[in-house]
């Protein structure tokens, strides 16, 4: 131990090049004993270092040992301290801390103060390094008579198998310097740099996973009975690459390292591998990342990946991986937002509709198990267009409708996961929440509540209709195609038919409680062609009202009764939950949602409680003030601009 001590230390001084000066203050205690084995180890240490030293310079003496700090010492020192995070967790350089650390105080304790005083003014324009205090070794700088100089301790740690290599780490004490020696300005000095204490990420942005399983409302839901399929879900959007580069002034804050792909990479895959989802839905996943790097790590991973790129010239799109031994896939449904000639729908964002069979394990192959709908998306992130926000997801919806729906008009459980650019209570969430919106004159700017621009004088109104029939999805987010048939033997006439019958005998009866009319119920209609505009004219009204009545009314609906895992607010903190944080602001605009059954209507909210699918757990999201400590999203930690969401869930197994 007492070898590797000293060798560490050694290491420190040697490493560097000739420019490196070793001269003076390092000695045993006059009157104190000092084992031979140290005194051995002193001699080799100066005999070993001599080599190092330039030959202009001489070799100090056995009783004295100085180390100067040269202007290219503290430049390579500098390029050392780059792993500070790895440093903290070091094994090597703990086991020599107390025992040495006293016997090293005990040698230089009295020959320091005596020695200081001479050595001071020929030190006057170098920085010092001696034993001070309880710090190991110490960065001293003169002050003045109002400054405090601090001690910085060393942890060494080998990197890359070489010893020479060290990081170095503030002590977590600060010492003053010592009373005999008198405080003097330094002219001329360059100023001491102090390292900048590596930031605890783990510590501060550690996220608890919440059992919601062992809760009394849950518990009465789960019969003890019934078994469970459990899987896992996250959705995270990771950021692509390209989006970093074309908006560098949004990540001011970061260090361009932390920006680097192959940073952001292995951080990114160590997340997903840790938390290790069953099923797994990314957002801004970019292209030839997805086909080179992701696609083949995650089918290693036993993932099977389906992937669906944003049209246009996007580069990035959306992905949903599935563990192929959980499930199998019954239809794949990829979503283009983009419809030409559209304004509502002139955008290039997409998502996807997966319907996945869980896979039961061997011993219950007589249970039945319901299909899984999982949906994927990323919605336009404009603030100001609302209107096409709501069109995108109806659009997404009607899928579901169409993949989730069984024959008897059901829905198989669903999932929806994504990153919707909308916040908590913002009426786009509302609609998808509570399965209803009335949004005609509404501001387009207030359906997603990301920002408010009520002061300005103009703002796009949402008008009815939202969008055309043309597009073929009904107010109800259903495609006109799979809405259900009409009531059998409704009868339905067309204009055309009914004036058929315009001057048959019934039509030009005069009714006898009739009230006779100058010029209108006077007189026998007959077929002229200025009457005849009059009739036609009134049906044709009450055609375009009809019209307008069934796509006028300003509401759209769905009937999917989704609700979402998180509660988007933290009572232990009393803070609402983030989950990116844009500019130092931060939101929640990623989601999963999923399929409940409704209680009760309350103040406009709808209530829900666990149905099939059953909500277990969830990974608890953080606050604004915790990431501001963190220095935000991206960070060393996180590499993405957003947090995961990671929940829990388990589906009734049934038996056949």
């Amino acid at each position: 131990m007492t070898d590797d001590f000293f060798t560490c230390r050694k290491n420190v001084l040697l490493a560097k090049s000739p420019s490196t000066q070793i001269e003076g203050v390092f000695a045993a205690s006059k009157g104190r004993s000092v084992s031979e084995e140290q005194e051995a180890l002193l001699q080799q240490w100066l005999e070993e270092g001599a080599a190092n030293l330039p030959a202009s310079e001489s070799v100090p003496a056995v009783g004295k040992v100085s180390v100067t700090l040269t202007g290219d010492w503290l430049e390579g020192s500098e390029l050392l301290m780059t792993s500070l995070r790895e440093l903290n967790s070091s094994p090597e350089a703990a086991p020599c801390a107390d025992q040495q650390l006293s016997e090293l105080n005990a040698l230089a304790s009295s020959e320091l103060q005596d020695h200081a005083v001479a050595e001071r003014a020929r030190l006057a324009a170098e920085e010092t390094v001696t034993v001070a205090g309880s710090a190991v070794w110490a960065a001293v700088v003169p002050q003045t008579d109002q400054q405090v100089a601090g001690c910085a301790s060393i942890n060494a740690e080998v990197l890359n198998d070489d010893p020479a290599v060290l990081a170095w780490s503030l002590a977590c004490d600060a010492e003053t310097v010592p009373a005999e020696l008198p405080a003097q300005p330094i002219q001329d000095a360059v100023p001491f740099c102090s390292v900048p204490t590596e930031v605890p990420y783990h510590e501060i942005l550690w996220r608890d996973w919440e059992d919601l399983s062992v809760q009394p409302c849950v518990l009465e839901q789960v019969s003890k009975t019934t078994p469970l399929f459990e899987f896992r879900v996250m959705s995270y959007n990771i950021l692509a690459q390209d989006l970093v580069e074309q908006g560098l002034d949004l990540y001011v804050h970061c260090h361009p390292d932390i920006l680097n792909w192959n940073y952001r990479l292995p951080n990114l895959l160590q997340e997903i591998q840790h938390w290790d989802p069953d099923v797994l839905c990314l957002q801004e996943v970019q292209e030839n990342h997805y086909w080179e790097q992701l696609e083949p790590t995650f089918k290693e991973m036993g993932f099977a990946c389906f992937y669906k790129r944003r049209t246009g010239t996007k580069t990035d799109g959306c992905a949903v991986c599935y563990k192929h031994s959980r499930f199998q896939l019954i239809s794949l449904s990829p979503v283009e937002y983009f419809r030409p000639g559209l304004d509502i729908l002139n955008r290039d964002n997409v998502g996807l509709v997966l319907l996945l069979q869980p896979v039961l394990p061997e011993g219950l192959d007589l249970k039945a198990i319901s299909p899984l709908c999982v949906a994927n998306t990323h919605v336009l992130f404009n603030p100001r267009r609302g209107d096409i926000k709501l069109a995108q997801v109806a659009l997404l919806l009607a899928e579901i409708d169409k993949i989730a729906r069984t024959t008897e008009g059901s829905y198989y459980p669903v999932i929806l996961c994504g990153d919707l650019n909308s916040v908590p209570d913002s009426p786009l969430y509302k609609f998808i929440r509570n399965g209803e919106l009335s949004y005609h004159g509404m501001p387009a700017w207030k359906v997603s509540g990301q920002e408010d621009f009520s002061q300005q004088l103009y703002s796009r109104k949402l008008l009815a209709p939202l969008w055309p029939s043309s597009l073929g999805v009904t107010d109800n987010c259903q495609y006109v195609t799979r809405c259900q048939p009409k009531k059998p033997g409704r009868l339905e006439y067309s204009r055309d038919f009914l004036l058929q019958f315009r001057f048959c005998d019934v039509a030009c009866e005069r009714p006898p409680h009739l009230v006779l009319l100058e010029g209108v119920t006077d007189v026998k209609p007959v077929p002229s062609s200025r009457e005849h505009s009059a009739v036609t004219a009134v049906p044709k009204r009450h055609h375009s009202l009809s019209f307008l009545g069934k796509w006028c009314s300003g509401v759209i609906q769905h009937g999917l009764n989704l609700t979402s895992v998180y509660s988007h607010f933290l009572p232990q903190r009393g803070r609402p939950e983030v989950t990116t944080m844009p500019m130092g602001l931060g939101a929640t605009v990623d989601y999963i949602f999923y399929s409940a059954e409704p209680v009760e209507n309350r103040a406009g909210r709808r209530l829900y409680k666990d149905g099939a699918l059953k909500l277990l757990g969830r990974l608890s999201l953080l606050s604004e003030d915790v990431l501001l400590m963190a220095n935000g999203l991206p960070n060393p930690f996180c590499s993405s601009d957003h947090l995961c969401l990671l929940a829990s869930f388990g589906l009734e197994i049934s038996s056949l």
